[in-house]
């Protein structure tokens, strides 16, 4: 890397992966520069991490917050903006290099092409982007010539896999998976599961959204869907295996049978600092792994009976077109009902399961296409949980 400070725009600061972010940022700043930070609705903290970087900007996407951060910036050099609009506006300013993408679901996908199209590489954490318009997306990342680099742990360890490996084909990747709280467990015992229940992940510190996600393996079928666009592969090549202790973070096996793994403690500050700094990698005072602490690394399949939901996302790969839109929309909306204690956990897979059967499917999908679906599914979605359309499914 160069000498030249690199200005990075967060989106979606105040998330876990955002904060962590910044604290790479805060440990290299003579390298990277914190130029935009925004958030959905938390202004205080938005507003404490612009007192620390002040950014050139920040966006606040809650209108009714915008006064409240706006005085408290004040007597500071930062601009406050509000909207989503703002930050697909801010994301092509010409001083900033690269744009990590942090926003929870759909919301990740117009600022991202903004800057794709803007010619800003994407540190790419919001994994939903790939998974709605994973064709359209890479289409426009090739054709303004910009690096999409994996910030989820599963992707940057298969990213960091292949470096070196361009030549080489890919017989399959194998993406792990912990598990989550709730493997081997029963329907019976996930019929009765509460919120908090779900919320406690045995390894990673994450938002409720991802945690959720984890916990009925959907985390794990985004990702599936994510790799066949990042890496352009075909759904029969990506494999899923569940390794508990999170040690192994995903692996390549090629033609000759030969497997790569990129292994490490679980600690989201590594795939975004290397992200960040790619292709250079940063020393560091991260925790490093003992091999003596882990005497066994385990690995199981995944049970698509009791966890259905990464079937489902299989299945949404193998259909393409605007199938994944639904999935994906229909899953924020399940696990909104289910964080707001509306449905109950088993209940997530019906409602993904209802719309992607019921929702119009197109076999061939233009961005249009894609804005309709995902508003169609989402309202489809929540009126499935408000009346109890699945036979009681939805408690």
């Amino acid at each position: 890397m160069n000498n030249k400070i690199k200005n990075i725009a967060i989106l979606g600061s105040t998330g876990s992966i955002g904060t962590q972010s910044l604290d790479v940022i805060r440990d290299n700043n003579h390298l990277f520069k914190a130029f935009l930070l925004t958030a959905q609705s938390n202004a205080d903290l938005l507003i404490k991490q612009a007192i620390e970087f002040t950014p050139e900007y920040v966006v606040i996407c809650d209108d009714d917050k915008y006064q409240m951060v706006k005085q408290a910036l004040a007597r500071l050099p930062v601009k406050v903006l509000a909207g989503h609009s703002a930050i697909v506006d801010i994301v092509t300013h010409p001083d900033i290099h690269t744009v990590l993408t942090a926003m929870v679901g759909f919301a990740g996908l117009a600022p991202t092409i903004a800057a794709i199209k803007a010619g800003k590489d994407i540190a790419l954490a919001n994994k939903e982007t790939l998974v709605v318009a994973g064709e359209l997306v890479t289409g426009l990342a090739k054709q303004h010539k910009v690096k999409i680099l994996p910030v989820d742990s599963e992707h940057s360890a298969i990213f960091q896999c292949l470096a070196g490996e361009e030549d080489n084909t890919i017989e399959k990747i194998i993406l792990t998976a912990s598990g989550g709280p709730f493997r081997g467990k029963t329907l019976d015992f996930l019929a009765n599961v509460t919120r908090e229940n779900a919320l406690k992940h045995p390894n990673w510190v994450m938002g409720a959204k991802i945690t959720i996600d984890s916990a009925t393996l959907m985390n794990k079928g985004l990702e599936v869907i994510e790799a066949k666009w990042l890496f352009n592969l075909n759904a029969d090549q990506i494999d899923v295996v569940v390794h508990p202790q999170s040690i192994i973070h995903s692996m390549v096996q090629f033609d000759d049978g030969s497997i790569k793994a990129q292994m490490g403690l679980p600690d989201m500050k590594l795939p975004i600092q290397y992200a960040l700094a790619y292709p250079t990698r940063l020393k560091n005072n991260f925790k490093r792994f003992d091999f003596t602490q882990y005497p066994n690394l385990t690995f199981e399949k995944p049970d698509l009976d009791t966890f259905r939901n990464l079937g489902l996302a299989y299945e949404a790969l193998n259909r393409g077109g605007n199938m994944p839109c639904i999935t994906n929309a229909a899953n924020e909306i399940a696990v909104a009902g289910f964080l707001n204690n509306k449905i109950g956990f088993l209940a997530m897979s019906d409602v993904v399961e209802t719309c992607m059967q019921k929702i119009t499917y197109i076999p061939h999908a233009k961005h249009d296409d894609y804005l309709n679906t995902d508003k169609e599914t989402r309202i489809f979605a929540q009126n499935l949980i408000k009346i109890n359309a699945l036979k009681g499914a939805i408690s």
